[in-house]
């Protein structure tokens, strides 16, 4: 049987340009890896596709027959995820669809009650490598859906949600796919080819706005070291890729296991092999001896989890107070040469303007490289979504295309969602003004870095400094607000 297995194409632009990063979907690859053989898998990454979707499934269901098509979505996806899917049954009535996920795993039950379920044949909840192999074998004709745990699948009109199946056992599960099989490609990080890996998979820490204990459970499980080796040399060797993202919620919890990992890829002496990692603040900053030991394995930038510079807010979050934790962090990383990306989160319920501009202080303060700044999202079945219900502020409990960090879905006790929305943007201007990379960016990507430095940067600011004279700062602002929102409209499926 032939299995089509898609992302989305919707993209945000937190840290740079949308079109500066383009990665490949590691979960698909990953699912589509451990379907059996005997079936023929392709993939296919809409954000290499995002102004031609519609002609190319159109040539792409002409040329195949498939059985089943997969389809992948974060909350702030769905949408577009719909409206594909509606294409996807325009074009071949008998394709099943099968939609996975985290908005999939946590808002099940309300997609098989929404008139958009008719679009939809399966839903796959929480990890999907097992469940996905075992719904393609049943449509070749072996085995019973009802025997499939975490499966949804519609019978008489009617969705039936099987049992939850337990976590995985990594060690079972064979490498993504990276190989022909993908019919999209050209991914990459400003100018470089770029790869994703996985080495474990959840995170025990207690931060309330996230969602990750429905997909795994507060859980921490790892991959085994030869496995994860295997899969660098298939980037490194086959793909010919020295750029490796690992995806991993909190790779670091186990700071014995990152030390072995460390020097199982020193050992085998990876020429170029640049490395780029998310972590917590806490780990990185009590473990320097493992620092050290990642930026000599080729870790060039860490993404730190800060979130923000208020205690109060801290708590808020689940975080504890890790404000001294964030600048000992950055310091371990930049005294062996690994930038740091620092992650905010704006819209606490006691924000107002002078917070904001303040954690943007404190930002600038800590020395972070760059910042990845969001708006707190109430997302569905989190802590926060609850907290920030029963005090009526969330202001935008139904448009989920909006849930992506950069709009404000909340107001806070001081700030209306507009206001909010309006400072948040405001005061970075204003504080953390225009990237200048730091030392370790530049030696890292001297010829990327240089074309922003010198065309780009200086482009820009003459770009601006004219829509400055003629609009002012709301003016400007309005024009993002605009491009923002034509971002992830799709003109050739906007009628599904």
């Amino acid at each position: 049987m032939k299995v089509l297995l898609i992302s989305m194409p919707d993209v945000v632009p937190i840290i740079i340009h949308e079109a500066a990063v383009h990665f490949p979907n590691h979960g698909i690859a990953s699912i589509g890896g451990n379907i059996d053989d005997r079936h023929q898998v392709m993939l296919v990454d809409l954000i290499r596709k995002r102004r031609s979707i519609k002609k190319y499934l159109t040539r792409l269901l002409a040329r195949h027959r498939f059985g089943l098509i997969g389809l992948s979505a974060m909350a702030w996806q769905y949408d577009t995820c719909i409206k594909i899917a509606h294409l996807l049954k325009e074009l071949d009535p008998a394709v099943r669809i099968v939609i996975g996920g985290y908005h999939a795993t946590l808002m099940y039950e309300e997609i098989a009650a929404s008139p958009e379920a008719r679009w939809i044949d399966f839903m796959i909840r929480g990890e999907g490598e097992e469940v996905c192999r075992r719904l393609v074998n049943q449509l070749a004709g072996e085995g019973e859906l009802e025997e499939i745990p975490s499966l949804s699948y519609r019978r008489d009109g009617v969705f039936i949600h099987n049992p939850r199946a337990a976590n995985l056992d990594l060690a079972s599960l064979k490498l993504p796919i990276r190989d022909r099989r993908r019919l999209t490609w050209g991914y990459h990080l400003v100018n470089s080819k770029i790869e994703l890996i996985e080495t474990s998979r959840g995170c025990t820490r207690a931060c309330n706005f996230c969602s990750m204990g429905h997909m795994y459970g507060r859980t921490f499980r790892t991959f085994p070291l030869s496995r994860v080796l295997a899969d660098i040399d298939d980037i490194y060797h086959k793909c010919k890729t020295r750029a490796i993202f690992i995806v991993d919620d909190n790779m670091v919890l186990d700071t014995e296991r990152v030390m072995a990992f460390c020097e199982a890829v020193i050992a085998r002496n990876y020429s170029g092999l640049r490395l780029f990692v998310q972590a917590d603040c806490r780990t990185i900053a009590n473990n320097e001896a493992m620092v050290a030991k990642m930026a000599e394995a080729g870790f060039g930038s860490i993404f730190l989890g800060i979130e923000n510079g208020s205690k109060k807010n801290l708590q808020v979050a689940g975080k504890g107070d890790i404000t001294a934790l964030s600048r000992k962090a950055i310091a371990n990383c930049h005294r062996h040469g690994i930038m740091v990306i620092g992650g905010l989160i704006f819209g606490f319920p006691e924000d107002d303007t002078d917070s904001i501009r303040e954690n943007y202080e404190f930002f600038r303060s800590i020395e972070a490289d760059a910042a990845y700044c969001q708006i707190l999202t109430p997302y569905p079945r989190t802590g926060m979504r609850e907290h920030l219900g029963e005090q009526g502020l969330i202001t935008n409990r139904a448009d989920l295309k909006k849930y992506n960090g950069l709009w404000a879905n909340v107001r806070t006790h001081h700030l209306s969602a507009g206001e909010l929305q309006y400072q948040f943007w405001y005061q970075r201007q204003l504080v953390l003004g225009w990237w200048n990379p730091p030392r370790e960016v530049r030696s890292q990507g001297w010829l990327w870095v240089s074309i922003w430095r010198f065309l780009f940067k200086p482009f820009l600011k003459l770009r601006y400094r004219r829509i400055m004279r003629r609009y002012g700062w709301e003016g400007r602002y309005r024009l993002e607000v605009e491009r923002w929102e034509q971002m992830n409209r799709f003109s050739d499926i906007e009628e599904y």
